[in-house]
């Protein structure tokens, strides 16, 4: 049955199921756990602890590897390219970018190109995290294939997220974290355990055609390997600009896998090989282009008019990337985060498995 959670609560809750039942080391479940929280104390379940499913069965696939450490195989005072050994993506992910911004307090900026990784969760975080220490914060990463390419039938790209993050006055962040595709597929899996149509213009079935039956797309998805996936932003052919969303995608495949020798989302997760998940992160100290305060107050001005902009008939506010998230993030730490009917039963499950009361 579906329940609010205290913040803590699910973050203890989660880290004790890593540990008990999926192997995981102390630094491993610690770091996956608050990063699974966040994004449902964001008010994105498709990122958030409803992924431990899709994480064990990685596990049990072979695609991911508790306890293995990142190495670096390459670098210089502003690069490195970090190698994952398949282990676990979001201990990956924090490991590479605390080397980050490590170089780029030294040299100004920074950038780390990550190969043979996992899903690390939602890619604003990493941004984020960059940003907090006055630099402008990118994080991107390929995925398994999902995408369908302008004018192709096959699926040959993820839906290769792109994050930016950069501050503003009073600590607040400009944070644009979006997938590529129109929606990412942890989104179309929501739908699919709230037995809810999906919108069209999410995703076309093996015949290339626009379906909104989410659990019908589900099903193809895993038992076809080739046909039927997600549409790039501006959906089908050029007319509403689906190639330039298909654009972005490779753009985001060439960073991550291009720059760091790793697997391209059309050839990860191949059976007796890990995932192949690969990363781009980028960190630009501010100070690089004046005085941080200065720059700071001026993005806030910049936002603050667009902010103030006259309003569409029936809308209220215009909202700036990131502000929802913020303020979802605000309410669910004063009330407790919302978990659905489908995540309430599976973390029961787990609960059970790991001989440890509900959350």
């Amino acid at each position: 049955m579906s329940r609010t959670v205290a913040f803590d609560n699910l973050i203890k809750f989660t880290k004790t199921v890593l540990l008990r039942c999926y192997g995981y080391s102390e630094r491993e479940a610690d770091v996956t756990s608050r990063v699974l929280v966040e994004a449902d104390a964001r008010n994105i379940p498709s990122h958030g602890v409803s992924r431990l499913d899709f994480y064990r069965k990685n596990i049990q696939g072979g695609f991911a590897k508790p306890g293995a450490e990142p190495e670096i195989v390459w670098q210089t005072p502003v690069s490195l390219v970090v190698d994952g050994h398949d282990g676990i993506g979001s201990y990956i992910a924090e490991w590479s970018v605390d080397k980050t911004i490590e170089k780029a307090k030294q040299s100004g900026t920074a950038f780390c190109a990550v190969r043979d990784s996992n899903h690390y969760g939602i890619a604003g975080l990493w941004a984020e995290k960059i940003a907090r220490q006055d630099m402008i914060g990118m994080a991107f990463t390929n995925t398994r294939t999902c995408g369908i390419p302008t004018y192709g039938r096959e699926r040959v790209l993820g839906t290769n997220p792109i994050a930016v993050a950069i501050p503003e006055r009073e600590d607040r962040i400009f944070l644009l974290d979006m997938a590529t595709s129109t929606v990412a597929h942890g989104k179309v899996e929501v739908y699919d355990r709230r037995k809810k149509p999906m919108p069209q213009g999410w995703a076309v079935d093996e015949n290339g055609v626009g379906t909104t039956d989410a659990t019908a797309f589900e099903k193809l998805f895993y038992a076809n390997p080739q046909y039927g996936g997600h549409l790039y932003l501006g959906g089908e052919g050029e007319e509403n600009g689906g190639h330039k969303g298909f654009g972005l995608a490779l753009l985001v495949e060439i960073l991550c896998s291009g720059l760091s020798l790793g697997m391209s989302s059309l050839n990860t997760f191949q059976p007796g090989k890990g995932s192949g998940i690969t990363h781009f992160f980028g960190a630009m100290r501010l100070d690089l282009f004046g005085r941080s305060g200065d720059l700071k107050d001026h993005v806030g001005d910049i936002l603050r008019d667009i902010r103030v902009g006259e309003k569409a008939a029936g809308q209220e506010r215009i909202y700036i990337h990131g502000e929802k998230e913020a303020e979802a993030r605000t309410k669910s730490l004063k009330e407790g985060i919302f978990i659905d009917d489908a995540t309430a039963e599976f973390l029961d499950s787990l609960a059970k498995e790991a001989g440890i009361p509900i959350v």
